[in-house]
């Protein structure tokens, strides 16, 4: 694996950023590779993450999961566990706080919960691995054994387990993020049946588990009717607006701190165990402790959802789309609302007469699944790239000229100008990179002993998104320095480190005169990290709070460089403002703050609403190339060499993209080759809930893998950028698949890419 370095994050502090060369212009910023601010705390050890804040008389977790996947606890026996050496509290239904259920993520505004059942309220079981009862209890080492001393009978119903009888039951979702469950243009099925060339096949991905390195955890304390909540989350305000809801209470007694976030993919929302924690915490008048074993992760917090995708492409001689259908199934429960649409790619990114997109929903008592890394477009760019690519070969043309062949103008479904659309150009400097060869050599003519040689590519997509509801301040010292304030996230992606970057060269300050403050309920509204949106939706409210300070500036200066100019007529410049067009006339920030008599000056905006979203088809785009080496003995399938050429409008920082880019390519190896969730229909237990038997890629599993961008801003959003967090793991299972067939002529289109499937 290529290394990147510096890859931890944090808040900058002024007194700890790195002392670094000053370039030709001192507060140019923005596309320099910085390394990540918080790197130093994190090696030292002095970064705190959630379960590792101090509390006195701190009280330890433990929960106890359900077995069954329906029905009711007929008989819970807590008397062992309670007699057990250092156990305060056990909880269960039956002595837990009468609380309101949780707000449900994307179906109400202030919610941050992937389910919206209520929380040991009652008797009743709705999936297996339901917390039924939570011991407290000195040290985790005594909650964790009293949780094994518990006893529960349950009363066990049918429970719809089953993915294939779900499905005659299933329905369409309300919508798709927005977007119709379905879109017909022409009559497609005619027009594949007409055509002289087509593909016709069902694809299917397996559930999954987001892994990340940090577990599930939060520490809890009330103070009289506040409630104070360190958490590992990615979205700081949603939390306190679903803990305040559940509670009771007003939004303003309770604060959520979420500095630190050891990886999050979608999975840092509210479960189960925050309410239970904060629950506890109030019966016991104490400070409680709550973090997930690895299995409690996988069983009480959700994943990806299987599917089942059908898709149909139907072409003419000259390689256009006469037919483009792309159908199916995706499992979810009945108490949330996260469809996982696979869809979206089909619908936004290639040319075709006729099209026919829909996808339903099935119904089962299992965990809430939950949005994850790319959800929708990382399974169904596996599921689409690899029909084009059995296209391309049915053709008998390069897939990538047949891409060219089925680009398309406009939005193939809206009919909208895209915002910057240069996927081509991504192709053709990635084919160059990699050095493609668009004769591809016949499936299973290349050889090295025993390891069959194969090359394979796909399109990489993932949808621009831009939060409304958010707001920044902006805080002008005496003392020369700056601190930017929105409750947004970090939790590895290096966005302390390019706001930064932002914010001094939107300040024209020194970047250890500026501090970006973040992870804090009691900052002005962050939006969430999530939709690879954070980045432009904190830029462009950073921006207008910007806005605003120049026109308090222009306000307190009484010096006639600046009197009667608008803030059209200014710019910031040399940490302070000057006359555009005019290098002799400025006027730092500290001289119109001491000539005002002011120590400080600070300034609020909202988020402005993302009216580009509106206007234009807004989307990410990349070239996935690779190529693997598949054991003609044995079916083990490496990955030997990748490059990944991306189109995502300008580039804030290139070490942290990199980074970015990458870590979204190796989680999509583990997708192509090894990551499965086993879901037991029988019982709806989860089989393999652990990282020994839950195969996530390793270093030795991870080839050198390159990566290059076309780093064209886009003329529609905040500084022309894109979020790039999710689009790396965009097209990688399809790229895996391509070039699997390449290497051996077998078409696999079920994942994981395992060994057996190649025997």
């Amino acid at each position: 694996m290529t290394i990147v370095e510096n890859e931890l994050e944090t808040p900058l502090r002024p007194s700890e950023a790195p002392a670094r060369p000053a370039p030709d212009d001192a507060t140019r910023f923005v596309g320099r590779p910085i390394p990540r601010l918080d790197g130093a705390l994190k090696v030292r050890g002095q970064a705190r993450f959630a379960a590792e804040v101090p509390f006195e008389r701190l009280a330890y977790g433990a929960l106890v999961h359900s077995s069954i996947a329906r029905g009711r606890i007929a008989e819970i026996d807590t008397a062992a566990a309670e007699a057990a050496p250092g156990v305060l509290l056990v909880m269960t239904y039956r002595n837990a706080p009468r609380l309101k259920p949780p707000l449900l993520m994307m179906a109400d505004p202030k919610g941050a919960s992937a389910s919206n059942l209520p929380v040991m309220q009652d008797d009743r079981i709705h999936w297996n691995g339901e917390p039924v009862a939570a011991v407290l209890a000195e040290t985790q080492e005594q909650a964790d054994h009293a949780a094994t001393l518990v006893r529960v009978r349950y009363e066990a119903e049918a429970a719809a387990t089953g993915f294939e009888e779900a499905k005659a039951k299933a329905h369409p979702p309300e919508n798709i993020l927005g977007e119709p469950s379905s879109i017909a243009v022409g009559d497609a099925e005619a027009a594949l049946s007409q055509a002289p060339f087509k593909v016709d096949q069902v694809f299917r991905t397996p559930r999954h588990n987001h892994c990340a390195i940090e577990l599930h955890a939060v520490t809890v304390a009330w103070e009289g009717g506040h409630l104070l909540v360190h958490d590992a989350t990615q979205m700081v305000h949603l939390a306190r607006g679903t803990l305040a809801a559940v509670f009771d209470i007003p939004e303003d007694h309770v604060r959520v701190l979420s500095p630190f976030v050891g990886g999050g993919f979608g999975n840092k929302a509210v479960w189960n165990h925050h309410v239970i924690a904060a629950a506890a915490a109030r019966l016991l008048d104490r400070p409680v402790r709550m973090v997930l074993t690895r299995e409690g992760v996988f069983r009480a917090t959700g994943g990806r959802t299987v599917t089942e995708q059908r898709v149909a492409l139907g072409a003419r001689a000259d390689g256009t789309l006469a037919a483009l259908i792309h159908t199916g199934f995706t499992a979810v429960t009945a108490h949330n609302s996260c469809p996982e649409q696979f869809t979206i790619p089909a619908r936004h990114l290639y040319a075709a007469e006729t099209m026919h997109i829909a996808q339903q929903v099935t119904e089962l008592d299992m965990v809430a699944n939950t949005f994850m890394r790319a959800p929708g477009e990382s399974v169904g760019t596996f599921a689409l790239e690899s029909a084009i690519d059995e296209l391309a070969v049915a053709m008998a043309l390069d897939p990538i000229e047949l891409r060219r062949r089925i680009e398309p103008a406009r939005d193939p479904t809206s009919g909208k100008r895209f915002s910057a659309r240069h996927l081509l150009q991504a192709y053709e400097r990635g084919a160059q990179r990699f050095g493609w060869n668009p004769d591809r050599p016949a499936p299973g003519s290349r050889r090295d002993g025993e390891w069959l040689i194969g090359q394979g590519v796909a399109t990489a997509t993932y949808p621009y998104f831009r939060m409304p509801g958010g707001a920044a301040s902006i805080r002008l010292g005496i003392d020369g320095r700056a601190v930017v304030k929105m409750g947004a996230h970090e939790m590895g992606m290096g966005t302390a480190t390019a706001q930064t970057q932002h914010a001094a060269q939107l300040l024209a300050l020194p970047m250890d005169r500026v501090r970006f403050d973040y992870g804090d309920s009691d900052l002005p509204t962050g939006t969430i990290a999530g939709g690879s949106s954070q980045s432009a939706s904190i830029i462009a409210t950073v921006r207008a709070a910007f806005e605003a300070l120049v026109s308090q500036l222009l306000v307190l200066a009484d010096d006639t460089t600046l009197a009667g100019l608008r803030p059209e007529d200014v710019e910031a410049r040399d940490g302070g403002l000057g006359v555009c067009g005019d290098p002799s006339r400025h006027v730092s920030y500290v001289t119109i703050l001491r000539r005002a008599g002011r120590d400080a000056l600070e300034c609020r905006a909202d988020s402005p609403a993302p009216a580009e979203m509106e206007k234009f088809s807004m989307h990410s785009y990349g070239a996935q190339f690779c190529e693997v080496r598949v054991s003609a003995v044995t079916g083990e399938t490496r990955v030997s060499r990748w490059v990944g050429s991306f189109d995502t409008g300008r580039i804030l920082n290139p070490k942290t993209a990199a980074s970015q880019f990458r870590g979204g390519i190796v989680m999509g190896l583990g997708l192509a080759l090894s990551e499965e969730t086993l879901f037991d229909e029988r019982s709806g237990r989860i089989m393999n809930p652990s990282l020994a038997d839950y195969h996530v890629p390793v270093h030795l599993d991870v080839p050198p893998i390159e990566v290059i961008w076309n780093d064209i801003p886009d003329p529609h959003s905040p500084l022309g950028l894109h979020g790039i967090g999710e689009i790396g793991i965009t097209g990688v299972g399809a790229a895996v698949a391509n070039a699997v067939y390449n290497a051996t002529g077998k078409r696999v289109r079920e994942l994981p890419v395992t060994l057996d499937k190649l025997l």
